[in-house]
């Protein structure tokens, strides 16, 4: 256990930034998860406007340093891919 005023302080806040990251990657997956479900049901519609919702979440993720960037960029291109394969 850490004696020092600062390391007793670093470590309130990293179990704080944990539980933050945590609820961010976990509020990711599940949006992934409900845009890959829409996708394989095929209503063109509603994936359009659940795609930029994915979207806008990864690229939350990056900014709040969940995700990096180019892994971000990679499951985006995967999941436009797969959109652009559903409508071809």
């Amino acid at each position: 256990m850490a004696h020092h005023k600062s390391a007793l302080k670093r470590i309130r806040q990293t179990a704080k930034q944990n539980l933050r990251n945590r609820s961010l990657r976990a509020n990711l997956r599940s949006t992934i998860r409900k845009f890959l479900v829409l996708l394989e049901i095929g209503k063109s519609d509603q994936i359009k406007s659940a795609y930029s919702q994915v979207q806008k979440t990864i690229d939350k993720a990056v900014t709040k340093g969940v995700l990096h960037s180019k892994t971000a960029a990679r499951k985006k291109s995967r999941l436009m891919h797969a959109v652009n394969k559903k409508n071809a």
